[in-house]
């Protein structure tokens, strides 16, 4: 069966020429596999912008050969001696260089081409030097030539011969090259570029406009990827500073007709729903599992554990170790999901090294700072809406990019800014805007030390509750409550926004009336869970109508449903388990036909339901067709956890219908709807 090429990753690192072999052909196939070959090289444009007049000449003499192999093919009866076959197949390996050599200058980074100049063009004076060597010891007499092509291969030889005495460099280009290098100084010693001579670089380049920015930083950074000795990979981390700063100050912040689409595209590309970290909400690029089953993004779980938490952040589970363990099965999925839907994918290990690489490179870091401030600076500045929505779509994509940019972004001063951009006033009109602010203050809100930041700004917190209740979009809304869950990662943050009706009713809401498409629900309930972890904001969230909403997603998010409910009814007392009355028929079904991990939930729920909510609440788990069929093939097949629980419900049912109640409340259900009403003035009280 044919393997499609998509299948597997490009190509990303350039090969080098011992990695060539040559071909087992025929003589005849040979001499037209070299036809062939030459004609592609003649066919490539020259580098458009550094390397003109090498490229150019390597290009020509490709074309030269091109009309010999023509002729040696005519002599279609021709029969050649070894040294000739020999030469015809090391002119083959060479021809793959060039080609090679070629195309990967002229598809990789502008800037990186630049400070490479002097060792790309040693590289294609070796060719020539090879090339030189092959025509002189190839036996052309024997080969039969008319004239005319005779001419044009002693022609070659005189060209190649004339190019080896020295590799040649263009005084322009190796000008360039200092000129990038001096700037890179600079910023080293924290002085902001000549504006005019950084357009200038970026004009000689052909680096014109926000896009050609954009491709050139994505080139970088694959470069930074294919790279394995540090110094060039400190010089890569320092062009992409350069670049990202270049972007804002040459071109302005804008947010031009392609970004809005692409925008747009990748959240209707919503990601399936096990590929998302349930920390970050992004996709994972390294997932890992802890010890209750569920996975994560390595980074994200491991800044969970060093902040002191010892709970499985989904489940609300304690941890029995903290021993992450790579799946590589759910990895090898994701980068094949991002191969066919065309997204990179690149490893965490990866994003690490970048990141670490930009922390110890002193140029880097300024750029960074300089392209925060620069950003700051024009948005506290902004006359109009719109130029506020360019500068703050780039300070949200720049605040997605690493550690050092959120730092940098939040200490200069862009929370109390973003703030402005937050209220409904803003949203109505120019629902992008109010998108992008609170989108970046998500953004900020990974970093620890931001955290603090956003919840001492004044009005940052209002501002991210108006939008949840109220934003303009049902995005906006989406990471408003994305930005809860990131805050509520915080202890005591936690506390206090569990104590807030307003942010409890924005996300019951949300998670109930939001749309089935995109991750709007999920990123609700997963902060609904992480504030159900407290236990005072467990009783405003059963007042708010969480077991009532959990229910309505239970079907299309079974284990976030579940395991909030499981929280929920373990501490919210008789309230709760009253509530939790019309739960028990559906977290019957999820034992029937859930997840493994959203089957242990459900179990340990009835377990909770039964014991706490009288023998009304068994009697309605009883009479849910096959219950003790389900039990039993949990107790067979479940984790560890979910047969203890499958046990203990096993014996809940039977005590039951004996007659015994030992495990069962001595509670009835009547009892409980009476308490209920008392529970929840104490609550309103408060």
């Amino acid at each position: 069966m044919a393997i499609s090429p998509q299948a597997f990753p490009p190509r990303k690192r350039r090969p080098s020429a011992g990695a060539f072999i040559s071909p087992k052909l025929s003589d005849q196939t040979l001499l037209r596999s070299l036809h062939h070959l030459s004609q592609e090289i003649s066919s490539l444009e020259p580098l458009q912008f550094l390397l003109r007049r090498t490229s150019r000449s390597v290009i020509r003499r490709s074309t030269l050969l091109s009309i010999f192999f023509e002729d040696i093919i005519r002599i279609s009866t021709a029969v050649f001696s070894h040294s000739a076959i020999l030469c015809f197949q090391e002119l083959y390996i060479l021809l793959q260089r060039i080609q090679t050599l070629l195309e990967d200058s002229s598809n990789g980074s502008r800037m990186w081409l630049l400070l490479q100049t002097e060792s790309l063009a040693n590289s294609f004076h070796e060719l020539t030097l090879d090339l030189s060597t092959l025509l002189d010891i190839l036996p052309v007499k024997e080969l039969r030539l008319n004239d005319d092509v005779e001419e044009v291969v002693s022609l070659l030889r005189t060209q190649c011969s004339r190019s080896t005495t020295k590799s040649f460099v263009d005084p322009r280009d190796d000008g360039l090259r200092l000129e990038v290098c001096s700037i890179l100084d600079r910023l080293r010693s924290e002085i902001v570029p000549d504006h005019s001579k950084l357009s200038d670089i970026f004009t000689q380049l052909g680096i014109r406009d926000a896009s050609d920015c954009r491709e050139e930083l994505e080139s970088l950074q694959e470069e930074f990827q294919n790279q394995t000795d540090e110094k060039s990979k400190s010089q890569l981390v320092a062009l992409v500073g350069l670049v990202r700063y270049g972007k804002c100050v040459l071109f302005g912040a804008s947010t031009p007709a392609s970004d809005l689409i692409r925008l747009k595209s990748a959240s209707e590309l919503s990601f399936p729903a096990d590929f998302r970290c349930p920390i970050s909400l992004e996709l994972m690029r390294a997932p890992v599992t802890v010890a209750t089953g569920q996975t994560y993004d390595r980074e994200s779980i491991k800044l969970w554990i060093e902040a002191g938490h010892n709970t499985c952040p989904k489940t609300g589970q304690a941890l029995a170790h903290t021993e992450l363990i790579p799946n590589l099965a759910l990895k090898n999925l994701i980068a094949m999901w991002c191969r066919q839907q065309k997204i990179p994918f690149e490893t965490a290990a990866n994003n690490k090294g970048l990141v670490n690489a930009v922390k110890k490179n002193k140029a880097a870091l300024e750029a960074t700072r300089m392209t925060a401030s620069f950003l700051v600076n024009k948005l506290s500045v902004s006359q109009s809406m719109e130029a506020a929505n360019g500068v703050v779509y780039e300070l949200r994509s720049l605040a997605k990019t690493d550690a050092d940019c959120r730092a940098c972004i939040a200490e200069a001063g862009a929370i109390p800014l973003l703030v402005r951009y937050l209220g409904a006033d803003v949203g109505g009109p120019h629902p992008n805007l109010q998108v992008n602010a609170v989108t970046t203050i998500l953004n900020l809100s990974i970093l620890e030390a931001n955290k603090t930041r956003i919840m001492e700004t004044d009005g940052a917190l209002n501002g991210i509750i108006e939008v949840l209740r109220s934003g303009a979009t049902w995005e906006a809304k989406g990471n408003a409550a994305a930005t809860i869950f990131s805050l509520s990662g915080v202890h005591g943050y936690r506390k206090r926004l569990g104590r807030k009706t307003r942010v409890i009713k924005g996300l019951v809401e949300l998670a109930r009336d939001g749309p089935e498409h995109g991750c709007f629900k999920k990123d609700a309930m997963v902060a609904i869970l992480n504030l159900a972890g407290e236990r005072e904001a467990v009783a405003r969230l059963v007042e708010g109508g969480v077991v009532e909403t959990t229910l309505q997603v239970m079907e299309a998010l079974p284990e976030e449903a579940v395991a909030v409910l499981e929280i929920v009814v373990r501490s919210g007392g008789l309230v709760a388990i009253a509530a939790a009355y019309g739960a028990i028929r559906k977290l019957g079904s999820v034992l029937r036909e859930g997840s493994e991990r959203a089957r242990e939930s459900a179990a340990a729920t009835l377990v909770t339901i039964c014991r706490k909510g009288g023998s009304e609440m068994v009697a309605e788990l009883a009479s849910v067709p096959g219950i003790e069929r389900m039990i039993w093939e949990l107790m067979g097949v479940g984790t560890v956890r979910a047969r203890r629980k499958a046990a203990s419900l096993l014996r809940i049912l039977r005590r039951w219908a004996a007659g015994l109640g030992s495990e069962v409340a001595e509670v009835g259900y009547s009892t409980v709807n009476h308490v209920s009403t008392s529970a929840t003035a104490t609550i309103v009280a408060i």
